[in-house]
């Protein structure tokens, strides 16, 4: 799903906007047992209640996609009869009125989510009656063609509040304040089916988490029965050892620096063609080494240990491999950070037979917030 079609759904959690139908909950304590359970038609909820589950919802569906919004593509025993992709289908068809169905998510989700303490499982059932779109981007409410009905889990972390003095505004006071269970915003959640293209995708889900780094595998193998990909850093980690790795000793400052460039170049070019979260295969990663200048011969291997790190079909985030608005230089001693669009000022050059980085000066240089003149070295006076 693109941002776009995020934020699409996103917005209809307003009051004036707002379609959900039901709302269900468990509560779990930390030995894995159901306090308790709920089911609320959500329009009959107090205003105040409402706001807060809409924050609730829309941080299920925030983040960076490809990092923390993660499209998934079910595996081939998510469509069997008791697979995930054909319950979760019963389970949206339902409209979340068929309590046992209910019941047997919840046991899924607690029996695969691993977190020791408490929580509490939110699950909701919304129609959103698409808006047909102009070509000029106007929306034409009375021109819908299709409703996307979907369901949306959130699972959130239940913590004690902070035990203090509180202000009693009856006595005008101060007394120990009661400490009352408090539910954070999600660290899991999913919107099944997916979004894409404006309309409904039920061989996806899109995944979120609070962590881009941990997943809960547990969760995506066998609540979703989806295909788990690497988490950001794994990702990154993945990356640089293929780039170092294909390297080897003809790695240079000029050579990563030349990467660098022309992924951000590859990375705005799939832009223009696509608005959904840029995703790089092996032979697009090639093409940048080679367009770097890296040896034919280096790349004889490179694909196929691609594949062995990714997978057959695997692809990289763009977001995850390469920092957009960041280009580091670090030695054990001094890390130099430069605007990626001024890496040229930065360069390397041999000085007294020390491989040095020579830093090109402007008109402006500055020591620990202070003006310094940067032909003599003297501190500017500020008028």
């Amino acid at each position: 799903m693109t941002r776009k079609e995020i934020n699409e759904i996103k917005s209809q959690y307003t009051l004036e906007d707002c379609g959900i139908l039901k709302l269900c909950g468990c509560y779990v304590n930390g030995e894995k047992e159901k306090v308790t359970t709920f089911t609320e038609t959500f329009l009959n909820l107090p205003e105040e209640e409402k706001h807060k589950y809409f924050d609730i919802f829309k941080k299920t569906l925030s983040g960076t996609p490809g990092k923390n919004l993660l499209d998934m593509q079910f595996n081939m025993g998510a469509y069997e009869e008791e697979g995930a992709q054909s319950f979760l289908l019963k389970l949206r068809d339902s409209e979340l009125k068929d309590e046992t169905m209910i019941n047997k998510f919840y046991d899924k989700v607690i029996a695969n989510y691993y977190y020791p303490g408490n929580y509490l499982i939110l699950l909701i059932n919304q129609a959103y009656d698409i808006p047909t779109i102009t070509n000029d981007n106007i929306e034409m409410e009375d021109a819908s063609e299709e409703v996307f009905n979907y369901i949306l889990c959130s699972v959130c972390h239940v913590s004690l509040s902070k035990p203090g003095l509180g202000y009693n505004e009856e006595d005008k006071t101060f007394h120990n304040q009661i400490q009352n269970h408090m539910v954070d915003l999600p660290d899991v959640g999913f919107l099944f089916p997916s979004f894409n293209d404006r309309t409904s995708n039920t061989d996806m889900t899109l995944f979120y988490t609070k962590d881009a780094n941990d997943f809960q595998h547990g969760f995506i193998e066998n609540v979703l029965n989806a295909n788990e990909p690497m988490g950001a850093l794994d990702q990154k980690e993945t990356f640089n050892n293929l780039v170092s790795e294909t390297l080897g000793e003809d790695s240079s400052y000029e050579t990563v620096k030349s990467i660098h460039e022309n992924l951000n170049e590859k990375i705005q070019e799939k832009r223009k063609e696509s608005s959904a979260p840029v995703m790089l295969d092996k032979t697009e990663v090639r093409e940048v080494l080679e367009k770097s200048g890296v040896d034919e011969n280096k790349l004889e291997q490179f694909e196929q240990h691609f594949e062995m790190a990714t997978g057959t079909d695997g692809k990289l985030a763009a977001t995850n491999i390469i920092p957009a608005r960041k280009f580091e230089v670090k030695t054990p001693d001094v890390v130099v950070k430069i605007n990626p669009d001024k890496t040229d000022l930065v360069t390397t050059q041999i000085i007294d037979g020390k491989q040095c980085l020579v830093i090109q000066i402007d008109e402006r240089l500055e020591v620990n917030g202070i003006s310094v003149n940067p032909d003599t070295g003297e501190v500017i006076e500020r008028g």
